[in-house]
């Protein structure tokens, strides 16, 4: 029996991760039942430098390039704290942190992450504010019934083990030669194909994702 799959790659952080939402949500669509793993990429993990405004005048051109091919809004004041270091290593741990006690809500939380920083300018490289996104999500009852509280959720967020974890998917990503997100990778029986790195339509994707699945599937 062939096993189809797919793979995400990419950065709460990472403005073209948050545009790829709207085309990634159509494909998943097109996709009923096909399972989709969420891999963090760590785009400026563990970065230690105040953030300069040459970079924020890059971001912010990118954005206005993301809007006008997502549609994706974007809010103020992201970078308007004094002192603001542009650490993706937190959100990664985040998702990361729901992906190893409630799975199936991985990619819930990494789209509320990004919601939270590119739509409502929240400071998600914070520990606080991170528990309140998931509690938030949890709180909307969009998850139905969930029991894992954003206190469980702290706990796990600082333990050695996630630390761990998210460490080692920026080393998978890495090895594997992705040096660029947001990334779809289609998996048949265990066998790995590249379909997007980078933005893309979900026309462009279904198509290449078909391609993989029978062609590998035979």
């Amino acid at each position: 029996m062939t096993e189809n799959s797919l793979v995400y790659v990419g950065d709460p952080m990472c403005s073209w991760c948050y545009g790829f939402g709207v085309p990634l949500h159509q494909l998943l669509e097109q996709l009923p039942g096909v399972p989709l793993a969420v891999v963090l990429g760590g785009l400026r993990a563990f970065n230690q430098e105040v953030m300069p405004e040459t970079l924020k005048s890059t971001l912010h051109h990118h954005w206005r390039e993301v809007t006008k091919r997502s549609g994706k809004p974007f809010g103020t004041g992201q970078f308007d704290r004094e002192g603001f270091i542009y650490d993706t290593e937190p959100a990664c741990r985040a998702v990361v942190t729901i992906r190893a006690h409630v799975a199936e809500h991985t990619l819930a939380m990494y789209h509320a992450i990004q919601h939270a920083f590119y739509a409502m300018g929240r400071d998600i490289t914070q520990t606080a504010v991170l528990a309140d996104v998931w509690q938030e999500l949890v709180d909307s009852k969009i998850l139905g019934n969930v029991e894992f509280s954003s206190r469980g959720f702290i706990e796990a967020f600082e333990s050695d083990s996630i630390k761990t974890q998210t460490r080692n998917d920026f080393a998978m990503v890495q090895q594997w030669g992705i040096r660029g997100f947001p990334a779809l990778i289609a998996v048949v029986n265990g066998e790995a194909q590249l379909v997007s790195n980078g933005y893309m339509e979900a026309d462009e994707m279904l198509q290449r994702v078909q391609q993989v699945f029978d062609s590998t599937g035979k």
